[in-house]
């Protein structure tokens, strides 16, 4: 039995509802069918012989039919998150109100380093990306709330990487982490 989260682009609180989005992944045979707030991360586990690209594709295409949702569903496994977390990426900083440390996974790999560029200083200066953890397929950065332009930042991520990403805050993988099952 493997843990994952599914880390659904697009969803608002309250849009489509986390009663829904539980319905449509037990509907596919996943088990322990949980939602962590209400932002499209929902934890499942399942048995299944399938690779994550599969049952990614799977989830998606249900949450079309089922939901309209048309936006992208990223997996990572539990060990994955966990392994991230216990790196550390953000070492001694602290998400707040003012700062928000974000994990922006990708459904592709970067081939290099070279690919994660800063954001152009001049358009984006309250964001400094840190790097991108390979393992995880995510861009790591920390966004100054102070100077309210996270908007920007999202609109460069997009233009960037495309859209086939999602980003998180810190607190929220920890929330994440904290709930998913133990693998078999």
């Amino acid at each position: 039995m493997v843990s994952y989260c599914a880390f659904l682009r697009g969803i608002g609180p309250g849009k489509p509802g986390n009663d829904a989005l539980r319905k449509c992944f037990e509907g596919l045979g996943l088990e322990g069918v949980s939602t962590v707030l209400s932002s499209g991360n929902v934890l499942f586990s399942t048995d299944s012989s399938d690779s994550p690209e599969v049952l990614e594709e799977r989830i998606q295409r249900a949450l079309q039919q089922q939901c309209r949702i048309g936006g992208g569903t990223i997996l990572r496994s539990r060990q994955e998150l966990a392994e991230l977390m216990e790196r550390q990426p953000f070492g001694g900083l602290s998400h707040s109100k003012e700062t928000y440390l974000t994990v922006t996974f990708l459904k592709q790999p970067l081939a290099a380093v070279s690919e994660t560029p800063d954001p152009p200083e001049e358009a984006i200066p309250h964001v400094r990306v840190l790097g991108y953890d390979h393992a995880s397929r995510a861009l790591l950065a920390v966004v100054d709330q102070t100077q309210a332009k996270a908007a920007d930042y999202m609109v460069w991520l997009q233009s960037r990487f495309g859209t086939e990403i999602t980003t998180r805050t810190w607190n929220t993988l920890a929330k994440v982490r904290a709930k998913l099952p133990a693998q078999g």
